[in-house]
């Protein structure tokens, strides 16, 4: 079932199309000041699932680039559960790859489940195997699409720079943290996302920079 705009009489609810937990984290603190003041509930997926009662659909990650994923994503929840959605479609883009493996990041090995992170990883410190210094230069990208229960979209993107790590370092986030050295004032080439504390990433990170670009397109598409 669909829920009713504003069924409960509290703040909107925002869904965000993502099963990843450690996603919807960044997510909710850069969020969290519109949250925290009750101005917007924020579910992922399994919790909207929960509430309405539903299996939502899984969404097919096809299109050529990042903004058409997030778009493709957003749109399916937001027809299916009534509520504004958000999509995040982001990967990694490594200039001695030629841009791989962008929008397949997440499927670069082809391993899923356990174990992924560490499988896309070893594939690319072996890709990059020959390539040494600078020319290990990649690129962070987010792309963010929130759509409204009526099927308006808004985009932004955010994006960081790095270089490629030649083994794994800290303890911290998710993907290819351990290996992207971020080259972001503060902390340029001293240490990669895994090794940033979830605030210092947040101010730097691609996703960072997005949520911050698009909050005032939700409380303006909100009225909040």
């Amino acid at each position: 079932m669909k829920a009713d705009v504003g069924e409960r009489g509290e703040a909107p609810v925002l869904v965000v199309a993502s099963r990843s937990k450690k996603k919807v984290g960044e997510l909710r603190r850069i969020m969290d000041g519109l949250i925290d003041a009750g101005l917007l509930e924020v579910l992922d997926l399994e919790e909207a699932e929960a509430r309405l009662g539903v299996t939502l659909p899984e969404v097919e990650e096809d299109a050529p680039d990042f903004a058409g994923n997030a778009e493709k994503k957003a749109r399916a929840i937001a027809e299916a559960t009534g509520w504004w959605a958000l999509a995040d479609d982001s990967g990694l883009t490594v200039d001695a790859l030629g841009g791989r493996p962008g929008v397949h990041s997440a499927r670069y090995s082809g391993v899923t489940g356990e174990g992924r992170d560490e499988a896309n990883n070893r594939k690319l410190l072996a890709e990059l195997s020959d390539v040494a210094g600078e020319a290990r230069g990649a690129e962070f990208v987010c792309a963010l699409c929130l759509v409204s229960p009526a099927g308006r979209a808004r985009h932004v993107q955010g994006r960081c720079r790095g270089v490629i790590a030649e083994e794994p370092r800290g303890g911290h986030g998710f993907g290819y943290d351990p290996l992207f050295l971020s080259m972001e004032p503060g902390v340029a080439g001293e240490r990669t996302h895994a090794e940033l504390s979830p605030e210092e990433k947040d101010a730097v990170s691609h996703r960072g920079r997005a949520l911050r670009a698009l909050l005032p397109l939700v409380e303006g598409a909100m009225d909040l």
